[in-house]
C-alpha cells in the first residue's frame, strides 16, 4: 500500500503544529518539514516518489514563506529572545552566536540581537561563575589558575573578562546578577 504524499494542506497543519511546540527560525522549520518529506519517501513504495517528494519539497518551501508573511515564524524576534535567554543562563556572547548560527539565523540578524557589550559580557561570564560555583560563588579552594580560565574560555569568554568575574567580590557579584536579571 502506497502512502500519499505530503501535500500543502497537510505540510502546513504539521508547520503549526511544530510551532505549537517549539519556537522556531525559518531554517528550523524548513528543515522539519523536509525531515517529514523525507520519512515519507523512504516509506513510499510509489514509482514516482521522486516527482512527488520533489512537489512536496516545494509545497514545504511555499507553506514556510506563507508562515514568514503571516508573522507566525520571526527569525529576528527569535533571535532576541533566545538571546536573552543564553545571556542570563552564563552563555558569552560567541557562544550564543554559534548557537544562533545553528539554528539557521543569519549574520545580519545575529548581530541586532546580540550588540557588543563589555557589560553584558561580564553579566554572562558571572551567571556562568556562579552556576560553576567559582570565583566569588566559589568555595575558595579553587583559585583562578589555568583549569578555571580553560573552563570560561571553552565557554567563549575573553580571558580579561573571565578575570574580571573571578576578582569579583560576592556582593558585587550579586548586584550585576541583580542588574541581569532585571534586563
Amino acid at each position: 500500500m502506497s502512502l500519499p504524499p505530503p501535500d500543502e494542506a497537510a505540510l502546513h497543519e504539521a508547520a503549526l503544529a511544530y510551532l505549537a511546540r517549539f519556537a522556531a527560525t525559518e531554517a528550523t522549520l524548513t528543515r522539519a518539514l523536509l525531515r517529514r518529506i523525507d520519512r515519507w519517501a523512504r516509506r513510499s513504495e510509489s514509482p514516482v516518489a521522486a516527482a512527488q517528494t520533489a512537489a512536496a519539497r516545494a509545497a514545504a518551501r511555499a507553506v514556510v514563506a506563507r508562515l514568514v508573511a503571516a508573522g507566525a515564524v520571526d527569525d529576528r524576534g527569535f533571535a532576541e529572545a533566545r538571546a536573552t535567554r543564553l545571556r542570563r543562563a552564563g552563555r558569552s556572547r560567541r557562544a550564543v552566536a554559534a548557537h544562533l548560527a545553528a539554528r539557521g539565523v543569519d549574520a545580519a540578524t545575529r548581530g541586532t540581537a546580540l550588540p557588543d557589550d563589555p557589560e553584558a559580557e561580564l553579566a554572562a561570564a558571572v551567571a556562568f561563575a556562579r552556576r560553576r560555583r567559582l570565583g566569588p560563588f566559589g568555595t575558595g579552594q579553587e583559585p583562578a589558575g589555568p583549569r578555571v580560565l580553560a573552563a570560561f574560555a571553552r565557554a567563549g569568554f575573553a580571558q580579561e573578562v573571565a578575570r574580571t568575574a573571578l576578582a569579583l567580590a560576592p556582593e558585587e557579584a550579586e548586584a550585576i546578577l541583580a542588574r541581569l536579571r532585571a534586563g
